[in-house]
């Protein structure tokens, strides 16, 4: 394997190692201040980040306003104090080495006002930007006014050429570097398009080509690519390295830096992320932001998929399509449905599933009717995390709306995040991951990690750099 040579990010020489931004409380400023202490780039999340009490206790982020607006207003308070007390924690834990980044969702709710807080309460503190999930075109001019990097996360070369020629090329001096993030192996939330198939990957090296041959048409040429989702050994990248058709490279590390010491996530899950199998990360469209996710298939998401599969087209009046008439709901109302799915509807009522939820795609699903009491009322408990959340029909507008019905297909993600990361039963959240996470199970490095023996951030950095 080729040697791995320190690249320029953020101003500074550092390995070509960054520690991917996990929302919610998952990469913090302890572990963040551990891979810049190693000469890497740390990277807190700027979602939902942890804030603490007098005592060094996580400070529970509990909504106590009446109307959806006032808990928005709650939701980024919370944010921006979380954010400013990772950025310190990542500074003194770094001793000085290494950069420190803040990653970012521009799809969740108040992102801009969270940036502009996060940078000014931490003032040279965070050396760069990480924005993902959506087309973050005004990065570069916030992080202009902040004198901080900015890495915008694309999944093609199209994405990437638009935000430049719309904004980027007006503060080209701060690109830092442009995140590829595979669309098919990346943990969370992913960036496929209308065009793509989720059940269909492709091999990333002819896509960031692409975006590279973009990049050095602009005079982007010493600018890095990082190459995000997927990655595990750097042996397995080997023809990525001094390849002119790549050009400078780093490599965003996001699943394995989850069975560290420093990785604050419970030792629940990291023993199941220990035990995972080829298959148990799967694809699935479930998420209240409408992008696909990448997510451990649990009985969390087995539920959902259970849900949405007792579904049916329905009308309050027969049509030409919908004739089979069922009576649903305590009243006994007659709804109409396809005369082929009346025995279905038919056998979920009986089975327990007796109450009939409508969606905005003019179908019906049926549930429990304790199941049916926590959709709707984590839909009224909606506090904004999502820029436009299709569970609650929350959006950050003047009207505040999405204008369409709440799915209750989908679910409160920020509650379900917030629950895991804070000790919540790892069967029965969303539990994010990286397709590749199977390999934990085999990599020595982990092995002991069955007696709750972890490695630290520098022993996994150490094993990184040899391409194992």
């Amino acid at each position: 394997m080729k040697s791995i040579k320190p690249v320029i990010i953020s101003g500074r020489e550092v390995h070509p190692i960054i520690e991917g931004g996990k929302g919610v409380a998952v990469s913090n400023g302890r572990s963040a201040g551990a891979f810049a202490a190693a000469g890497c780039v740390g990277t807190f999340s700027g979602v939902n980040a942890d804030s603490y009490d007098d005592q060094g206790n996580p400070i529970p982020q509990v909504y106590k306003s009446k109307t959806r607006k006032e808990r928005f207003e709650e939701l980024i308070a919370y944010a921006i104090e979380g954010g400013i007390a990772q950025a310190r924690i990542a500074h003194e834990g770094s001793n000085g080495n290494g950069r420190i980044h803040m990653n970012t969702l521009w799809e969740a709710g108040g992102t801009e006002r969270v940036i502009h807080g996060v940078l000014e309460g931490a003032k040279g503190l965070v050396h760069g930007v990480t924005c993902g999930a959506g087309m973050p075109y005004k990065m570069a001019e916030i992080a202009a006014q902040y004198n901080v990097y900015y890495y915008p996360i694309v999944s093609s070369m199209r994405a990437f050429r638009a935000l430049w020629k719309r904004s980027y090329s007006k503060h080209a001096g701060l690109l830092g570097g442009v995140v590829y993030e595979d669309p098919w192996k990346a943990g969370g939330h992913n960036g496929l398009s209308n065009a793509e198939r989720h059940d269909e990957p492709q091999d990333p090296f002819p896509r960031v080509a692409e975006i590279r041959k973009f990049m050095n048409s602009v005079g982007l040429n010493d600018v890095p690519v990082i190459m995000a989702g997927g990655v595990w050994y750097l042996r397995d990248w080997d023809e990525w390295l001094y390849n002119p058709e790549i050009g400078p490279v780093a490599f965003q590390f996001g699943s394995r830096p989850l069975l560290t010491q420093e990785s604050p996530i419970p030792d629940s899950w990291k023993k199941r992320l220990l035990n995972l199998k080829e298959g148990d990360i799967t694809l699935n469209k479930y998420s209240p932001t409408g992008f696909y996710s990448s997510q451990l298939n649990n009985d969390f998401l087995k539920e959902l998929g259970a849900r949405a599969g007792r579904q049916v087209a329905y009308s309050r009046k027969p049509t030409d399509e919908l004739t089979g008439e069922v009576k649903v709901g305590a009243r006994g109302r007659s709804i109409f449905v396809p005369a082929d799915k009346v025995a279905d509807v038919e056998g979920w009522i009986a089975a327990g599933y007796t109450e009939a939820m409508r969606t905005p795609d003019d179908t019906m699903i049926f549930v429990a009717p304790e199941r049916a009491q926590k959709i709707l009322a984590d839909q009224a408990a909606c506090m904004g995390c999502l820029s436009a959340c299709a569970f609650s029909n929350w959006a950050d507008n003047e009207e505040n709306t999405t204008g369409r019905l709440a799915d209750p297909r989908s679910f409160c993600i920020q509650k379900t995040l917030q629950d895991i990361a804070h000790g919540g039963s790892v069967e029965d959240n969303l539990a994010f991951a990286g397709h590749n996470a199977f390999k934990f199970a085999d990599d020595p490095l982990f092995q002991s990690g069955h007696e709750g023996k972890f490695p630290t951030v520098a022993e996994l950095i150490d094993q990184i750099l040899t391409g194992n």
